[in-house]
């Protein structure tokens, strides 16, 4: 019914660390019954935003598996005969109360401040009255018996737990008009022929788990075992608004969020792990995972502290060789779409100067999309600095560029920011007047068009001699 949010994310990830743990297998099955709500490409882009996170399932409608179709709408004669037992054993009914009636009592309901419920009424139904209202072509739904006294049953995140559902709901329908199964039937009669041994699902669900149970035992069949994940909310507390369309992992993929990031910062903000700590990789969330770890209180999302996990995530790119060569063609692209136009030079655009740049800025930048902001433009683009402009920082100007070249034709072998910044104040002190404070001015000036930045030192490894040495003879002549 919608495409893929932190709380879906968080559900996902907690089943594929605990299949991943256990030698399981994590199954993603499409629920589509509720056909008015499907919304077209939702079940294609959550399977898409899984793999973009780094945790694909092992058996989906893409990847197919011995136990599919994993898609309910395509299982619709298993819940059709799985109803038909139920409707044999007496578990079941058909019910024609029309939707006019069922609104009627739901509009009754409310004014006496009640909680609507259906009323049962088709439940005592006798045969003969059933066939004669088949005959009359009735339309008609099914509907599970709902009995009292469920047993306990123990839940691995909130202990012993039941819920009288008949005291407080009416005889749920399993099976709809249309042929299709409601969420109860169709989760049961999947969970049972798919072999699946553990359900972790959202703690909305904890209310129904009763309900299910009972399924089961009509069935005969054993069920799963349950664990509740409490809900993920803003940090004051709020519900995540999908409204704003924030939350959904399209938009941290569009803007350049690392899905490590995001798989650290839901974890972070919530418990089932030996300790807290940033910077967490998916291998150390699988080993450090223990489900009796997760508490019963809501987990409270500061998406403010995102950018920050995104940086050590980062970081952590830049530093490993082969991640780094796939950020490395990111940036490329990145800059040939901010910059493309404003004649920017092919050297910039060479793997060497642009591995420079990300080595050189690891740990300073929280998106890789910082490196080609206004205040990094000077990387791609050369800056349009006068003569008049140096020269108002310090009528020095001329000899302090011609120190400068001089020093870069000694540097030329390898320049580094420590050494460059010994020399630069070695420079400093063969001028007669000019301050170390207005040096550094003139030659971020020079360098950047800018008057703040990274340091003068760095500026000048990043862009190197040859093109250091460009700026200034360009700077100094204009």
């Amino acid at each position: 019914t919608g495409f893929l949010h932190l709380g879906g994310l968080r559900t996902a990830l907690y089943n594929y660390v605990f299949a991943k743990k256990h030698q399981g297998t994590f199954v993603l099955r499409v629920e589509d019954t509720d056909q008015s709500r499907v919304v077209p490409g939702a079940a294609e882009g959550i399977e898409d935003m899984l793999d973009w996170a780094g945790i694909p399932p092992d058996e989906s409608p893409r990847r197919g598996g011995s136990f599919g179709p994993y898609q309910q709408s395509h299982r619709l004669d298993l819940y059709r005969r799985a109803s038909d037992v139920l409707l044999e054993r007496g578990a079941a009914y058909r019910c024609f109360c029309t939707p006019q009636r069922l609104e009627l009592l739901k509009k009754e309901a409310l004014r006496s401040q009640q909680t609507p419920r259906y009323d049962n009424r088709c439940r005592h139904l006798t045969p003969a009255e059933v066939s004669e209202k088949l005959s009359q072509g009735l339309d008609w739904v099914v509907r599970f018996r709902l009995e009292k006294g469920v047993e306990p049953f123990r839940d691995l995140v909130y202990g012993w737990n039941k819920h009288e559902v008949a005291d407080v709901e009416g005889d749920p329908v399993i099976l709809k008009g249309d042929g299709f199964p409601t969420y109860h039937l169709a989760n049961v009669v999947d969970d049972h022929h798919m072999r699946i041994s553990h359900v972790l699902r959202g703690t909305e669900w904890l209310t129904s788990t009763s309900k299910h149970l009972l399924l089961y035992k009509a069935f005969g069949w054993d069920p799963p075992q349950f664990g509740h994940l409490p809900l993920l909310l803003n940090k004051d507390g709020g519900k995540l608004s999908k409204r704003q369309g924030d939350i959904f992992l399209e938009c941290f993929a569009r803007d350049g969020y690392l899905p490590e990031a995001l798989l650290d910062i839901i974890t972070n903000c919530g418990s089932g792990f030996t300790e807290k700590q940033t910077g967490r990789t998916l291998e150390e969330l699988i080993s450090q995972f223990e489900i009796g770890r997760i508490t019963t209180h809501s987990a409270l999302l500061d998406l403010e502290k995102l950018p920050e996990f995104n940086r050590i995530h980062l970081t952590r790119h830049i530093e490993n060789e082969g991640l780094r060569q796939k950020l490395i063609r990111e940036l490329q692209l990145l800059v040939e779409h901010i910059y493309g136009d404003q004649q920017v030079d092919q050297e910039v655009l060479e793997k060497e100067y642009v591995e420079r740049v990300l080595l050189l800025r690891k740990g300073h930048i929280s998106l890789l999309k910082n490196l080609v902001s206004s205040d990094y433009s000077y990387l791609w683009v050369r800056p349009l600095v006068s003569r008049e402009q140096l020269r108002a920082i310090s009528a020095e100007v001329d000899e302090i560029g011609k120190l400068v070249l001089g020093l870069m034709t000694r540097q030329a072998a390898v320049l580094t920011v420590e050494e460059l910044n010994k020399d630069l104040r070695s420079l400093q002190k063969q001028t007669k007047e000019t301050k170390y404070s207005s040096v550094m001015k003139l030659l971020r000036l020079a360098l950047s068009g800018q008057q703040h930045g990274p340091s003068v030192a760095e500026m000048m490894v990043t862009l190197g001699p040859k093109e250091v040495c460009g700026r200034i003879h360009k700077a100094l002549s204009s």
